[in-house]
């Protein structure tokens, strides 16, 4: 049985973390949550804030693909200062290391790296990773969730007037739930949404801690997951998780 998340009112007792029927309604076409978006629709997701591994003390991510099976997991790291942070590895549901994420500790940014974690088991040096990506906040002052994402080896990162253009953006406000990633030409490529649960007129929104996860056809999954997981890193609001609400 799939956990629950926290809630305030016997009308939500029996609301599932993974997406509801409505959400089925995207479904097909997706049975591995490591692939691309399918070409004709949508794949969505529902994230929780919580480590797999149940003992207390883990933070992390569940995230359940729209059958309800656990599609990736981050487990158990901790929120300690950039400086003494080690490294986040994203998973597969079964537990197959995906990509590793590490902070670029003299950043003024917020800067994060990714690299492809199966080269990162027994080796703890950069030199010998294939470094796929970087992702730092747009603004120094940090009034803002924006963000902003470099391929490595990307032609659409070149200077343009003498400008540094991201290939990724992130737009909106990550910790209210309310936010799009966006490629280069400006198009959406996923969305960050509040999460609802039950019928359309007993609607309840869920707290912070659960949301939905919506990448568009033809998306890496994988990829856009791991901006997820950095985002969450680098907004540095603390972690508490919010009693589930009505909404009316």
């Amino acid at each position: 049985m799939h956990p629950v998340p926290p809630r305030s009112s016997p009308a939500v007792a029996t609301t599932r973390v993974h997406p509801s029927e409505a959400d089925n309604l995207h479904r097909g076409g997706h049975a591995d949550g490591r692939r691309a978006a399918a070409a004709d629709r949508p794949a969505v997701y529902t994230v929780w804030k919580r480590s797999s591994m149940g003992f207390q003390g883990t933070d992390g991510f569940s995230v359940y693909d729209a059958a309800g099976a656990l599609a990736f997991r981050v487990d158990n790291y901790s929120r300690r200062r950039k400086l003494f942070a080690g490294e986040l590895l994203l998973m597969d549901g079964s537990g197959a290391p995906l990509l590793a994420l590490r902070p670029q500790i003299l950043s003024m940014r917020d800067q994060w790296n990714c690299y492809r974690a199966s080269e990162e088991i027994g080796s703890d040096k950069s030199s010998r990773r294939q470094h796929l990506f970087s992702m730092r906040l747009c603004s120094l002052v940090k009034t803002s969730d924006d963000a902003e994402v470099y391929m490595v080896g990307s032609a659409s990162s070149s200077d343009r007037n003498g400008e540094e253009v991201p290939d990724f953006r992130v737009q909106g406000s990550f910790w209210r739930r309310s936010c799009k990633i966006r490629n280069g030409d400006g198009e959406e490529v996923a969305r960050i949404t509040r999460k609802k649960a039950g019928a359309a007129l007993e609607s309840v929104t869920l707290g912070n801690d659960v949301f939905t996860l919506t990448v568009m056809p033809n998306a890496d999954c994988t990829m856009i997951m791991a901006f997820v997981v950095i985002m969450d890193r680098i907004c540095q609001r603390p972690y508490k998780p919010l009693m589930c609400s009505s909404s009316y």
